[in-house]
């Protein structure tokens, strides 16, 4: 029986690398941390309402890859190509084009609303659950959330 060839990367440019390709962590920094760089630079040559809907991606060979958030502020940062690639070439990034993908934007975190109190009825039905558990702790988390419950004071001098 012949052993099998030992596995190789299959990459060819598409898809994520298998960790071993990706190098040390050292490594990865260092490029991500040359990224923010040219990406604040390039930035920085942009007029201000298009500066914040692009991000640069990527340099790959030499290509300058840039991410806008709708095709509407693609075709702008594709019409300033011939000014992107001058100040590539100025800060010392050997790049002779110029890529726009049309990547949204992650949404903006929010917080959540306060969760809505508990009503009286549902305090009610809490606390006859915990009447009828038989395993003390159920009985204590029951009694616990029951507490949390509005009174119908309190509801009354909510203002609305």
């Amino acid at each position: 029986m012949q052993r099998a060839a030992p596995i190789t990367s299959r990459r060819h440019g598409h898809g994520p690398k298998s960790l071993a390709d990706c190098g040390s962590f050292a490594t990865l920094a260092q490029k991500a941390g040359a990224l923010e760089a040219l990406d604040r630079a390039l930035r920085q040559t942009l007029p201000s309402p298009l500066r914040e809907q692009v991000r640069f991606a990527n340099l790959r060979h030499d290509r300058l890859v840039f991410l806008a958030s709708s095709p509407a502020w693609a075709s702008r940062l594709r019409l300033m190509q011939t000014q992107i690639l001058a100040s590539a070439r100025a800060i010392g990034t050997c790049a002779s084009s110029v890529t726009v993908k049309v990547a949204p934007q992650p949404p903006a975190a929010t917080v959540p609303d306060r969760s809505k109190p508990l009503s009286p009825a549902a305090a009610t039905q809490l606390r006859a659950a915990a009447a009828s558990s038989t395993d003390p702790e159920w009985r204590v988390l029951f009694l616990e959330l029951a507490s949390l419950a509005e009174t119908a004071d309190s509801l009354a001098a909510t203002p609305t």
